[in-house]
């Protein structure tokens, strides 16, 4: 249910995001309307969140978690597409109740604390033994 919830808040992103755009309120482009671009930039960045629920998953199975890493994946990008749906609502002049927005950040920053308490940084380390 969690990945439904995740692709219905991808959705609505994509679709508020372009819903501001058309009103000429993006703050993404200079003009403020829609650019191709930007619009492929953001579906690009939603494929490489699938893919980390994807990485997610696969490492729950290989350590034999019941879908730890994959519903921590999901849930924070939950967050952070429910944020930027409000985010939109507001660029478009909607109102929203300031709790689903309280809710959200705290969902978002409970699923994003690191093991090594604050290094976001993934080092990559070649490999040189073989060579």
């Amino acid at each position: 249910m969690t990945l439904k919830v995740l692709l219905v808040a991808m959705i609505l992103e994509y679709i508020t995001g372009w819903i501001v755009a058309i009103l000429g309120n993006s703050v993404k482009t200079e003009s403020g309307h829609l650019d191709s671009r930007i619009s492929w930039k953001g579906l690009l960045k939603k494929g490489l969140a699938l893919a980390v629920v994807l990485l997610g998953a696969m490492l729950d199975k290989a350590i034999g978690q019941q879908a730890a890493f994959r519903t921590m994946a999901v849930w924070f990008y939950i967050a952070n597409e429910g944020l930027s749906v409000l985010e939109n609502l507001a660029l478009a002049g909607v109102p929203f109740p300031r709790e689903i927005k309280n809710a959200l950040e705290q969902l978002r920053e409970k699923n994003d604390e690191p093991p090594d308490h604050g290094k976001d940084e993934i080092r990559v380390v070649r490999d040189t033994t073989n060579e």
